[in-house]
């Protein structure tokens, strides 16, 4: 079952068992699949899928975080069920040691030699990484290798 047939079929099983939040969340998550479907004026691969809904999470926590900095607990609770809701469509996320080995592997395919080469080695490491680690933990990590 392709990621998008999965997302139609939660949205059916949410709609039926009359969950409102849930079926608000993947709704958002089909608009912003339907948005980028009509910026590239064809269907999406499953990467790029993967890329919007990493791009949906993170702009989540965004939201977290300037949530909980205005004490607005009722918004926090909110964006974290729509986080949940939209990290369940995402595959298993990657832990900080396989990061950090796809990390390495990408410095020495790309040649890296220092910090000024983070774009060469982001270029190679995305890819095998989108959608299965967070990209903050990546560049983060990427940074560490290549200054340390």
């Amino acid at each position: 079952m392709s990621l998008k047939e999965k997302i139609n079929s939660e949205m059916v099983a949410a709609a039926k068992a009359k969950d409102s939040i849930k079926l608000g969340a993947i709704r958002m998550i089909k608009t912003s699949l339907h948005n980028k479907e009509i910026d590239a004026r064809r269907e999406l691969k499953e990467e790029e899928i993967l890329q919007v809904l990493g791009s949906l999470v993170k702009q989540r926590r965004d939201s977290i975080e300037q949530f909980k900095a205005g004490n607005r607990q009722d918004l926090v609770d909110k964006e974290e069920y729509e986080l949940k809701v939209i990290q369940a469509f995402l595959p298993q996320q990657m832990t900080a040691e396989e990061v950090e080995a796809e990390v390495l592997k990408a410095i020495a395919e790309s040649g890296a030699a220092g910090p000024r080469d983070m774009g060469k080695v982001m270029k190679v490491l995305m890819p095998r990484v989108a959608g299965k680690a967070d990209g903050k933990l990546v560049s983060d990590t990427v940074k560490a290798k290549l200054t340390g």
